[in-house]
């Protein structure tokens, strides 16, 4: 696992460029866990942590899926913002044997202290802070040196929410702020790429309509959706989060309305990006109606948790891999299958939870569905991140 080039890199291709192995990894545990959280919940199978069920669900959905795709995507951005090489090798394989070890401590595996779990587990996010700090100042990418914040208060999550386990038994503010930081990131990142994208692909087709400039209309939207959020996190029922939840909703759709998205109809592999944003403004919306009372929480909980984040990462992933590894942007009917099914689990999930269907909860339903979106990724997009590029990336 040596070489100073990617042309020249001798090692495995799994561990030659950061979204490969995360990616990879990522998907498969998208499967796993929620296969045995529903085990869970029927009662089939019980964990030995220090967390509860539901605890431990919360967590590694948001600390353990989503924190590893977060990485695949900054290791493979990074080097394009600094111009230098890329993680690879025996420190990219230690980084991810050291995420491998949190999954398995948190579930109870190694049998370790709650104390020893939270070292264990929070040292993924703290060296990815410390990597990614060490990159952008050695490439002198200032502009870009920003990025450090929302994933350093998402290490601030974690460990907020071992403590909050450690002193109170389960997780409360820790999980909302997990959540908060990731749809934080959702919009941040996702208000870059997503008219990016979609001005490139419209250029060719009908550039005298195009996705609204960047302006300060989509800095209005990333305050109002922070202090939304905090409030939500730190005071998530009353009026006063409601209405800031409310406000937020309705910018970010605005947001999204300008960038043209109904137009990209003949691209699933763009619309799917502008369809999982639509989430944001969805679950922002149904979270503002459970501070008022009027919806149970789980709604706009699983609208934002998989169908904003599970989407929009699903798309992201299916996207990057493709291009960093020579192949069409493209999704074919496959990954258009895979991420339609996910956003299907979200709407199931959500309205029909408890409806039964030949015999068989809406709670079940859309956990398979997950399940079969992210097996399709995997089945399709897993070869590709295991081998060689067809050209260099």
């Amino acid at each position: 696992m040596t070489g100073s080039n990617p042309k020249s890199f001798a090692g495995p291709a799994l561990f030659s460029y950061g979204f490969r192995p995360f990616f990879l990894a990522a998907s498969v545990f998208a499967i796993a866990a929620i296969v045995v959280w529903m085990l869970i919940l029927d009662g089939s199978v019980t964990i030995a942590g220090p967390f509860t069920p539901t605890d431990w669900h919360v967590h590694e959905m948001l600390f353990g899926y989503a924190s590893a795709v977060i990485a695949g995507f900054l290791f493979t951005a990074i080097p394009n913002w600094t111009g230098r090489m890329p993680k690879r090798g025996w420190p990219l394989f230690l980084l991810v044997s050291l995420w491998i070890a949190g999954r398995f401590a948190c579930a109870g595996v190694f049998k370790l202290g709650a104390v020893a779990v939270m070292v264990l587990d929070t040292g993924f996010l703290a060296a990815i802070v410390a990597m990614i700090v060490v990159e952008i100042v050695a490439g002198r990418n200032w502009r870009n040196l920003m990025v450090v914040v929302p994933v350093l208060i998402l290490f601030g999550a974690n460990m907020l929410f071992h403590v909050e386990v450690l002193t109170q038994g389960s997780a409360d503010t820790g999980r909302r702020l997990g959540l908060a930081v990731i749809i934080f990131l959702i919009t941040l990142i996702g208000g870059r790429i997503i008219p990016s994208f979609t001005r490139n692909w419209l250029v060719k087709r009908d550039p005298a309509h195009l996705p609204a400039p960047a302006s300060r209309f989509d800095a209005l939207c990333l305050v109002a959706g922070s202090l939304a959020l905090l409030t939500w996190v730190f005071h998530p029922d009353g009026g006063v989060a409601g209405g800031l939840l409310l406000i937020a909703a309705a910018l970010h759709a605005l947001r999204l309305s300008r960038w043209q998205g109904m137009r990209t109809a003949p691209s699933p592999l763009l619309l799917m990006l502008h369809v999982a944003y639509g989430f944001v403004p969805l679950g922002l919306a149904a979270t503002a109606a459970t501070s008022f009372g009027l919806l149970p929480a789980a709604v706009g909980l699983h609208l934002l948790g998989i169908g904003a984040i599970g989407g929009m990462t699903l798309a992201v992933m299916m996207r990057a891999s493709l291009g960093h590894t020579g192949h069409a942007l493209v999704a074919g009917p496959v990954l258009t299958a895979a991420v339609s099914m996910v956003f299907l689990a979200a709407l199931i999930r959500v309205c029909f939870p408890d409806v039964s269907f030949a015999g068989m909860s809406g709670l079940w339903i859309a956990a398979l569905l997950w399940a079969a979106g992210f097996s399709l990724f995997a089945l399709r997009i897993g070869p590709y991140l295991a081998r060689t590029n067809r050209k260099p990336t």
